[in-house]
């Protein structure tokens, strides 16, 4: 019987090599970084793009409370955007923090962080990921 495995949720998720951090597909020619694949930069229309491993620190850019959901997702819950150290800005839930606007830290430092999101019947993980406070890394 073989191990379970630890798969990401997306494939820009990268769980095997080190810590857990995102990679982009940044533009060969002008350098803007997208998630997944593409087929032309969105920004200056050339096709050549290199994988790269983006900075799993960030801040905080906006950010709102979701009170409906599709059945079964637990609610409220903060979905946010990120800024990138270094580029790249991604959307992602806000893990850690009361679903209250007062706890939210808008332009406040933000870690990468994994978590279970489910678990098949042979023990594998289906690994997601959000953002939680830096200062609750730091503690």
């Amino acid at each position: 019987m073989t191990a379970p495995r630890k798969i990401p949720m997306v494939s820009y998720l990268a769980l095997d090599d080190g810590a857990a951090h995102l990679v982009g597909q940044r533009c060969t020619h002008c350098g803007a970084i997208f998630f997944d694949r593409r087929n032309g930069c969105a920004s200056c229309g050339e096709t050549d793009f290199a994988a790269a491993p983006l900075a799993s620190d960030g801040t905080l850019l906006a950010f709102t409370i979701v009170h409906r959901a599709a059945p079964k997702v637990p609610v409220p819950y903060i979905s946010a955007v990120v800024q990138l150290d270094g580029g790249g800005v991604i959307k992602a839930n806000l893990v850690g923090v009361p679903s209250d606007p007062a706890a939210v830290d808008l332009g406040g430092r933000v870690h990468l962080t994994t978590f279970v999101a489910a678990t098949d019947d042979d023990g594998n993980e289906a690994i997601g990921f959000g953002f939680t406070p830096a200062a609750a890394v730091e503690a």
